[in-house]
């Protein structure tokens, strides 16, 4: 990371967070965002549901929630980007302050509550990408919607010429009922529908589903049969935790809301090691969010059993230069485990790690 950019990095630091992350948007969209200079690691390419990555790190929903920002992200080096959540009629979301950084535990508290501008708007902005890369759209649901899944429905079919991939997050802790979409009745009821409007539409463009850290083992059980059943293509474990791990020491950990960074790590990567043992020998993938702030949280995750990972909080806390750090290490550490790909180093872990 430059020097300018260390010192823009402070400054945000100094502003509350939500502020600091409008003000970050606006700069990327300006043209002010870091580039990569040439092509990743040979040994980082990745395949995932069809997608070809030139590195397996992505940038998840959160970040760029109105498809603002997403060429500029791939030009600074993650291998792929999802835009949202979206939801089809704009909300304001909850009030704020709705934010809260954790500093002392590098983490996250967030209450955002699905803030969206909106289908049109957000497809508008989608449309004018340019940069080349895979992006992805993560739809949800309007918090007062008399149909939620018609939400979902309706998110897919006006997204469907502009996005590379579609996530259906019921994960969000902060609109309530939401997470209930994860039950096998509700999660059936859903998936049906959104698969056979994608079929409706033609097929071609992968599914994957989005769900909670916090899920008992009956609901991954649950998860993984509507998966298999509706021919969803991939997991992303997980979103933010409802949980507060012992040993916060920021104050702010009695706020309300999902608590991302550092100490989602490892209860994440604990459900997404769970989730590998039911799916090692069929055709879903996963992909491993929550707490990444290097190369060896990324590959941890790969070792657990990401074909590919996600990362938000700890980038907004560290700065744009971990995107570079965290590609270099993982590559290196591929290399030193003898591993040629990182397809070859999925699900790798063994028991004595």
């Amino acid at each position: 990371m430059s020097l300018v950019q260390e010192i823009g990095v402070a400054l945000l630091q100094r502003l509350d967070a939500e502020t600091a992350h409008e003000l970050s948007i606006k700069a990327l969209t300006a043209g002010w965002g870091p580039r990569q200079s040439g092509p990743d690691d040979p040994i980082l390419r990745a395949e995932l549901c069809g997608l070809d990555l030139p590195n397996p790190v992505g940038l998840a929903a959160g970040f760029d929630k109105h498809a603002e920002a997403h060429g500029a992200m791939l030009r600074a080096g993650f291998g792929f980007v999802e835009c949202g959540t979206v939801t089809p009629l704009p909300q304001p979301g909850n009030p704020r302050p709705r934010v809260f950084r954790l500093t002392e535990d590098r983490a996250v508290i967030n209450r955002y509550g699905f803030n969206s501008e909106g289908l049109e708007a957000f497809a508008a902005k989608l449309a004018r990408r340019s940069a080349k890369g895979v992006v992805g759209a993560n739809i949800g649901a309007n918090k007062e919607a008399a149909d939620r899944i018609g939400d979902y429905v309706a998110g897919l079919k006006r997204l469907w010429p502009l996005a590379d991939y579609f996530t259906v997050n019921i994960s969000s802790p902060n609109t309530p009922g939401l997470r209930s979409l994860q039950a096998r009745a509700a999660l059936d009821e859903l998936l049906g529908r959104v698969a056979q409007t994608r079929r409706e539409l033609g097929g071609g463009k992968p599914l994957f589903l989005k769900v909670a850290p916090d899920l008992g083992e009956a609901e991954i059980d649950d998860v993984v049969a509507s998966v298999l059943d509706h021919g969803v293509e991939a997991i992303i474990v997980g979103n933010t935790t409802l949980s507060r791990p012992e040993g916060l020491r920021s104050p702010l950990k009695t706020q309300a809301g999902g608590l991302s960074g550092a100490p989602l790590f490892e209860l994440s990567t604990g459900v997404l090691r769970r989730f590998h043992e039911r799916t090692r020998s069929g055709p879903i993938r996963l992909i491993g969010a929550g707490g990444i702030g290097s190369g060896a949280d990324a590959y941890a995750k790969i070792r657990a059993g990401a074909a590919a990972v996600q990362l938000y909080s700890l980038l907004a806390l560290s700065g744009p230069g971990l995107i570079q750090q965290i590609k270099r290490d993982l590559a290196g550490r591929l290399r030193a485990d003898g591993f040629k790909s990182v397809a070859e180093a999925v699900g790798a872990m063994t028991s004595g790690d």
